[in-house]
C-alpha cells in the first residue's frame, strides 16, 4: 500500500544555474550553522531538514517503513520518502539554503527583540527573559509548539523565576509568544521512553514539577500573568498562584486532566475550589470544562479581560504604573497576604505530585496518551 507522506509546507527557494552547484564545503558549513541556532525552528522544519540531509547524503528513501506506533521514526520516514527522486545535488542545495534562511531570520529577530532600553537576559532557549521599566518579563517562546512546556522549558522557567525574584525589578510578568499563552505540558515528554525507564521518568517528572510549582508559591514579588491566548493544563493551574491574571478576550482556559488519565496539579485541587467554589472547580478539574475568558473572570480565576485588539497596549500601560510603586512595600505586603497559606500550599503541591507520579505509571494514563497521539497522527 502506498505510504501517505507527512504534509510539510513547501519552501520557496530561488535558484539559478549559477547557484545550483553547492560544494561539499558549503553543505558542511550549513550543518555547523544549524548547530548555532538558538531557537527551535519547529518540528515541521526539523523534519524537512532531516529529509533533505538524508536525501543529500544517501539518496532516495530505501529503508523499511516504521510501525504506526513509532511516531517519531514514522514522521521522519514519511518526510524523507516524500522527496521522491530528488537528486542529491538538489537536496544539498535546498538544505543549505533552508539553513541559511533560518540563520538570517534568527539574526534579524535578535536585533529586533532587544531594544536599547530593554535588557535581555542570556542563557535561555525556550523562554525570552527581558527587563524594562522595572518589569522582568518571562515570555514562553516555543510558538511553533503552542508554547508547550518540555523538560528544558520547565528548568528555564524555574531559573527565570529565581533570577527575577532577586533582580532589581519591581514586578514580574509571565506571558506567551505567538497565538497561544501555553498549551501546557508537552506530551512529547512521554514519548520514546522504554518500559524499564517508566518509573524513573515518573520520579524525575514529579521532582521537576514539584520544584516548578514551589517557585510560584515562593516567588517574593508581585507575579502577574498576561494571558494572550488559549491556556491549557499546568499553565492554567498555576494561575491560582499568580497575584493578578489579565486575559485577552480570545483566551480560553482548559485543564483536561481526566481526559489524559491524569490528575490536578499546581495546587489547583486546593485553590480552584477556594477561588470559584466546588461546583465550578469540579467542572474544570474533573470534567474538563473549557472556560472562556469572560467565564474565567466571572469565576474569579482571571482579574480582568481586555479586547484582543487593545490588550497589549492597555495591560502594559497598567503594568508600568504598578512597577513605579515602592518595591519593598509590595514585597512586604505580598508576604503578609501569602504567608498564612504558604505551608499549606507546599503540602498540597507535594501531595499532588505524589498522586500524579502514580497516574503516570498507570495503564489508564499510558493508554490515554497513546490514544491522543494516534488521533493526532490521523489529522
Amino acid at each position: 500500500r502506498q505510504a501517505q507522506a507527512v504534509c510539510i509546507p513547501s519552501i520557496h527557494l530561488h535558484t539559478t544555474a549559477a547557484t545550483m552547484q553547492v560544494s561539499q564545503k558549503d553543505f558542511e558549513k550549513a550543518q555547523e550553522q544549524l548547530k548555532l541556532l538558538k531557537k527551535d525552528p519547529g518540528n515541521e522544519t526539523k523534519l524537512k531538514l532531516y529529509a533533505l540531509f538524508k536525501q543529500a547524503t544517501e539518496g532516495p528513501c530505501n529503508s523499511p517503513k516504521p510501525g504506526m506506533l513509532d511516531f517519531v521514526k514514522k514522521a521522519k520516514w514519511d518526510a524523507w520518502n516524500s522527496l521522491g527522486n530528488l537528486s542529491q545535488e538538489n537536496a544539498r542545495q535546498k538544505y543549505t539554503e533552508l539553513v541559511s534562511s533560518l540563520f538570517s531570520a534568527e539574526s534579524g529577530d535578535q536585533k529586533k527583540d532587544a531594544s536599547p532600553e530593554e535588557s535581555r537576559h542570556d542563557g535561555y532557549e525556550t523562554v525570552i527573559v527581558t527587563t524594562k521599566n522595572n518589569i522582568t518579563k518571562i515570555m514562553f517562546n516555543r510558538p511553533d509548539r503552542k508554547n508547550a512546556i518540555n523538560h528544558k522549558m520547565y528548568r528555564e522557567i524555574i531559573k527565570a523565576l529565581e533570577e527575577a525574584g532577586k533582580d532589581d525589578s519591581t514586578i514580574a510578568v509571565i506571558t506567551g509568544n505567538g497565538d497561544y499563552y501555553s498549551s501546557g505540558n508537552d506530551l512529547n515528554n512521554f514519548t520514546n521512553i522504554q518500559p524499564g525507564e517508566m518509573e524513573k521518568m515518573a520520579n524525575d517528572g514529579a521532582v521537576l514539577l514539584k520544584e516548578f510549582v514551589d517557585h510560584f508559591i515562593d516567588f517574593p514579588k508581585p507575579l502577574i500573568a498576561v494571558v494572550n491566548g488559549p491556556a491549557i493544563g499546568i499553565c492554567v493551574t498555576v494561575l491560582g498562584l499568580c497575584d493578578i491574571v489579565y486575559a485577552s478576550d480570545r483566551a480560553t482556559f482548559h485543564s483536561p486532566f481526566s481526559q489524559l488519565g491524569q490528575s490536578p496539579e499546581g495546587c489547583s485541587s486546593y485553590l480552584f475550589p477556594k477561588i470559584m467554589g466546588f461546583a465550578k472547580a469540579n467542572e474544570m478539574l474533573l470534567f474538563n470544562k473549557k472556560l472562556t475568558a469572560a467565564e474565567a473572570c466571572a469565576q474569579g480565576l482571571v482579574t480582568e479581560v481586555f479586547p484582543d485588539r487593545t490588550f497589549q497596549k492597555e495591560v502594559w500601560a497598567r503594568l508600568e504604573a504598578y512597577a513605579s510603586l515602592p518595591k519593598n512595600s509590595l514585597v512586604v505586603s505580598k508576604q503578609l497576604l501569602r504567608s498564612i497559606e504558604k505551608e499549606k500550599l507546599h503540602a498540597v503541591n507535594s501531595k499532588e505530585c505524589e498522586v500524579l507520579k502514580e497516574r503516570w505509571l498507570s495503564d489508564e494514563c499510558i493508554n490515554a496518551i497513546v490514544s491522543f497521539f494516534q488521533k493526532k497522527s490521523k489529522l
